[in-house]
Formats: structure tokens, sequence, C-alpha cells
């Protein structure tokens, strides 16, 4: 911006306007700047000024002109076409950018050298510390897990440091900045924060050391009453009604609200919080909790349903705050529920009632945590029949809501995936094991400090196999999908993976799903300096997801030699035709399953409080013009419809592998 000095015809009329100015000479404006409509305006330091020729319609069609009304400025440089008034205290140190509407904010400063929320340590899952994670603009889950979990590899996590470190030198500053088009009304002090642009501030009470990562693609949007200190918020939140935030990041299209309160927590992407009460949690991708009486505290989730009254504690013992639990993906816990820290819950399980004997289910997902004459009972696999699962499975990627074209978190919404089945086929290992040390004719198993009851854990090794089949079996039609194959040599080919990387134990960096050898490759170019930035990291972690099907069927291959005792220089198209005809048997059962789940929910019981001050007919229909007709129902269909294109898709490659099959 090419700036000019104040004429003194300039000069006069703005102290005729009611302005002052420690020294006029270092209030600098724009070629074009014109006086009109600056009044009762106070200059102090080094000041620049844009144009004030916009005029903003507001609510109720109210026109307002940009310009500058009773506010004080100092060493600030303020955009073109953007008005500020009505400022009680000052603004000091910082650079405003065009059309922003400030108006009746108390005091915007930036003091001495500040980050922006920057660099601040985060004590989650411990709150004594020592799993500290410092936020910073650019956090993402997969990192932040990294850094929280594997303490086990200290040179990483120094080399972790100093790379957020020099991040946060290089974005600090002695001014703050306020970006284009925001929108700051009616808020008491902000102070250290730097404000991304269209963002929208209105009614916030105190907002002090924390940058708010807003941007056109993704507003952010703080509402009323919100306190927030030592803070990163990432573009498309929203954090309104009372929300009160003490050292937090809060990732990507998250909503925290009324009254939710946080402090030394992580949020990722798609969280959501309400009423209740979050600290030293790290909150993977989904992680929701809506309810008043809910705490979640200490512990590592993602993709969580948190019930009324949810609650766990890490106060076991005299030594403090020290323990800490993870609930791995897609886990719901009932209301009431309640888990003594240290836990360790298996993907997808749910958690009903109170569980102090801490429990380590990770080896067997899909599982049910019962509280039964108080003790712990495990039901294996049970939640793979669950309607509910499935139905969570098919709304998180409908429901994400990030519109930033950079997005933090790689997410892989899979269901079944090289995570969930390794777990499973250990699970069914477990379970064949318990079976042979107790004895097939016992009544009840122990396992973990939870009791598993002989007819659950039968259920739970055939659920297993159907879901492992599944999988292997979806990998192997997608793998040989419309290709015309002549004979068995052109279906060993095909089969051979793209890439060795794949193979061997998967893991699951909160939402990113990927091999361990990948990211123990990662951490090891980190710690030999090899890896400098966060964008390399980011990269890395792009790559990764970008890759996951070439990956995951190397390991997919690999398991389904030894689960179908098929080998790759010999295996046949009666060999691929046996595979999918167990397939097919899996998925049509477990789809049964689900249909027969579903229909639950349309019984008799379900239809209790219906028809008020009617007969049954009367509750019948009333329930069907609330809830619908079951077999209208959308998810109804969508089971039938996946029994239908499931057979019909394995049929086709049955019956473009037969004629190879016959010779």
């Amino acid at each position: 911006m090419n700036l000019r000095n104040l004429t003194q015809e300039e000069i006069t009329l703005l102290s005729c306007q009611g302005c002052t100015a420690s020294d006029w000479q270092r209030v600098l404006v724009d070629p074009d700047f014109k006086t009109d409509f600056i009044h009762h305006t106070r200059f102090s330091g080094d000041v620049s000024l844009g144009v004030f020729e916009h005029e903003f319609i507001l609510d109720g069609g109210m026109p307002k002109h940009s310009g500058l009304n009773y506010v004080t400025l100092h060493n600030c440089r303020v955009g073109n076409n953007t008005l500020i008034e009505n400022i009680p205290n000052y603004i000091a140190n910082y650079n405003i950018g065009e059309e922003c509407f400030i108006q009746n904010a108390n005091l915007i400063v930036t003091e001495g050298y500040s980050s922006f929320g920057n660099g601040t340590p985060v004590a989650v899952l411990n709150e004594t510390g020592g799993r500290e994670v410092p936020i910073f603009n650019e956090l993402s889950a997969h990192l932040a897990y990294i850094i929280a979990l594997y303490r086990h590899y200290p040179p990483l996590t120094e080399k972790l440091k100093n790379i957020i470190a020099n991040y946060t030198e290089d974005i600090s500053s002695d001014r703050g900045t306020i970006g284009n088009r925001v929108h700051i009304i009616n808020t008491g002090t902000i102070r250290n924060v730097a404000v991304g642009d269209h963002a929208t501030i209105d009614g916030a009470s105190r907002l002090k050391n924390g940058s708010i990562n807003s941007n056109a693609l993704a507003p952010v949007n703080i509402g009323h009453n919100v306190v927030a200190e030592d803070f990163i918020i990432s573009s498309g939140a929203s954090v309104t009604d009372g929300a009160a935030l003490i050292r937090c990041f809060v990732g990507q299209a998250c909503h925290l609200g009324h009254l939710f309160s946080a402090h030394d927590s992580l949020f990722f992407s798609n969280c959501q919080g309400e009423n209740g009460e979050a600290c030293a949690v790290f909150a993977g991708p989904y992680t929701v909790t809506m309810h008043k009486s809910s705490l979640l505290i200490a512990g590592m989730f993602s993709f969580l349903n948190a019930g009324s009254g949810s609650n766990q504690s890490n106060h076991l013992y005299k030594l403090g705050p020290i323990h800490q639990g993870i609930v791995e993906r897609g886990s719901k816990t009932t209301s009431d529920s309640y888990i003594l820290w240290p836990a360790k819950i298996g993907a997808f399980s749910l958690i009903m009632g109170r569980h102090v004997s801490h429990p380590d289910t990770s080896d067997l997902p899909f599982s049910y945590l019962i509280e039964q004459n108080n003790q712990t009972y495990l039901v294996p696999a049970v939640n793979l029949r669950s309607v509910g699962t499935i139905r969570d499975a098919q709304k998180w990627p409908k429901r994400d809501k990030r519109t930033d074209s950079c997005q933090l978190d790689y997410i892989n919404f899979n269901l079944l995936s090289p995570y969930t089945i390794q777990k499973m086929l250990r699970g069914t290992e477990v379970l064949h094991t318990l079976q042979e040390i107790s004895g097939e004719t016992s009544e009840e198993y122990s396992y973990q400090s939870a009791h598993i009851k002989s007819s659950s854990l039968k259920r739970g090794i055939q659920y297993y196999a159907m879901a492992i089949n599944k999988f292997l079996g979806n990998s192997i039609i997608k793998r040989l999908e419309n290709i015309p194959f002549h004979n068995n040599e052109e279906i060993r080919a095909r089969l051979q993976p793209d890439t060795e990387k794949g193979s061997g134990e998967w893991v699951d960096l909160c939402g990113l799903i990927a091999p361990q050898k990948e990211i123990f490759a990662l951490l090891r170019h980190i710690v030999e300096g090899e890896i400098t930035t966060i964008e390399q990291i980011g990269h890395v972690f792009q790559q990764l997801h970008t890759d996951y099907y070439s990956l995951e069927w190397t390991w997919a291959w690999e398991v389904m030699q030894q689960w179908y005792d098929v080998r790759p220089e010999s295996i046949t198209a009666e060999d691929v035709i046996r595979i999918v005809t167990i397939w097919k048997d899996a998925v049509v059962t477990l789809d049964k399953m689900l249909y027969e789940d579903a229909k639950k929910e349309f019984s008799m019981t379900a239809q209790t409080g219906f028809g008020a001050d009617g007969n049954k007919k009367q509750k019948v229909i009333d329930f069907e013009q609330v809830r619908g007709a079951f077999d209208n129902n959308p998810f109804v269909e969508t089971v039938k419809r996946h029994i239908d294109i499931k057979t019909t898709l394995g049929d086709e490659l049955i019956a473009r592998l037969h004629n190879i099959a016959e010779r």
C-alpha cells in the first residue's frame, strides 16, 4: 500500500471532528483517503489508514458507513472500508484487514511478543503432565497422537518439540492480525489473539492468547459469553453459548457450545461438545458429547458417542490423577456409564453400566461391555450385527462439515479395515485359546478382568469369521473387478500387490489408518533429521491416506493366503470362486442380522407411548405416521439393496471366472 502523510487541511478537518493524535506525522493514509467518516478518534504511535467508501447493510436493512468513531488506535494499520466504533478502551498493535466491522469491543490489544496460542503445552491424558502436546495452527490428530503416546521414544519427542518450536517462532510477532471481512461485535477483551478472514466474534466475554484460523471457505463463529484462553480454533469451527476453554485445540468444523467447558483438551475434526465437561481429553475426529451430566476425563476417544451421565475416573490412587484410558474408534457409552481408569476398550464397542476392574478389550472389537452383579461381562463381536453400528459408519462421511480446501486430519471412515480385521484375527485366537484352556463345557470364561459367557464366546467366533470373510472377499472382488481373465496366470498376476508396503501390523492414528512400518519409517526420518518441517510430516500423512487401498490390498492378500490356504504361485479361478462364495454367505448372513435388528425398532414394545388415548390400531397408525412403516424405512431399504447389489457383484465375478475354472 502506497501511503502518504496527512495534509494540513485534513488534520484541521479531523481536529474539528473530535480527533486527536500524539503526532500527526505518524498517521499515514491511502492516497485516496478522505476524512468524511472519521469522528472522535485518537491516534497514538504509528497508524496507517485505508479508504472509507463502503457501506454495510445491517440486519433489518440498516445502513452503516465504514469509518472510525469513538475509538483510540495505537500502532495500528486499518484496511480499506473497515468500520471501527465505540471502543471504550483502545485497539493497540494490530493490523486490521479490509471490510471489517468492529463495534462495541472493550479492548483489543497485542502486548509484547506473542505466539497467539501456538506452542502452548496441553496436558492431555495425564493431568499431572508427561504427555503434553504443544498446540499450533496446523496440528493434526495424527501428529498429536504421536506426540502424546510415543513417549517411549524420547529422541522423537525432542525432535517434534523443536520442529513445533521453530514453527511457533516463525509465526510469532509483536503485532496481532485481524483478517479481511471480520465481524467483532459486543465483545469484551481480546488480548493477543490472531483473527483470520471472515471470522465472526459476537458477544464473546474474553479471548486471550489464541488464534482463530478462519478463512473465506470455512469461517469461524465465536458466540455469546465465550471465554477462551491459550487456544487454537481451526477453520469452520463454532464456539458459542457460554463455552469456556482453557489450553485447548479446537479442530476443523468442531462445534462447542451450550455452556460446555474444557481445559487441557484437544478436539479434532467434527467433534461436538455441549453442556458437559472435558478435562485432559484427547478427542479424535467425531467425538460427540452432548449432555449436561457427562464428563470426559483423561481419555483418548474418536468417533465416540457419549451418553448422558457418561463418566470416567482417574483418581485410583493417592498420587493424584495419573491414570488414563483409551476408548478406540467408534464406541458408544450408554447413559450413566462409568469406567475406572486405567482401561482400554476395543473399537466399536458399547459400554453399559459401571466398570471398575480395568478391562483391556482392545483385541475384541465390536463388543458389548455390560455390568452385571457389579462385574464386567464381555459379549464379543455382537456389535457386528447391530443396526446402530452400520448406521454410524454411514452417517460419519455425510456429517463431515469441513469446507476448508486444506484439511488437517486425514480420516478413514471404513468400518472394516486392516486395523479392525487384525484385531478380529487376534480376538478369534483369544476366544479359541480360552476354550482350550478352560474347556468347551465351561459356562463362563475370564479374560482381562471381564467375564464371557460360553454362548457369547461361541457366537463371537462365528461373527468374527463372517466379518473377516466379508472384508477379505470385498478386497479380492475389488481387485478383480471389471477385468476379463483368460487363464489362471492372468488372475495370479492381478492378485500380486502393487507395493511391498502395507504388510504387518496396522495402527489407527486417530482417524488415519496406516501400516505401522510406514509410521515407524516417518518417525525414523524425523529423528535422523531427514524430515524437519510440519509440512513434510503432513505430506507423509496425506500420501498414506491417498495410498490406503493399495496398501490395504498388500495386507489383505498376505492374510488371505493363510486364512483360505492359498498360495500366490498356485491360486486358481476355483479358489477365487470358493472365496467369493464364502464372502456371499457372510455378507447376506450379516445383512439379514441387521435386518432383524432393525425390525426390533418397529416392534410393539417400540410403539409404547404412541396413539395417545386411542386403541391398538390407532397406536400402529400413529407410530407409522411418525416413524414410517418398516419396509419403507430408508435404512431397511438400504440393507435390502445391499443384499441384492452384493449378491449380483459376487455372481458376476463367479460367472466371469467360471470358464477358466472348468478348464
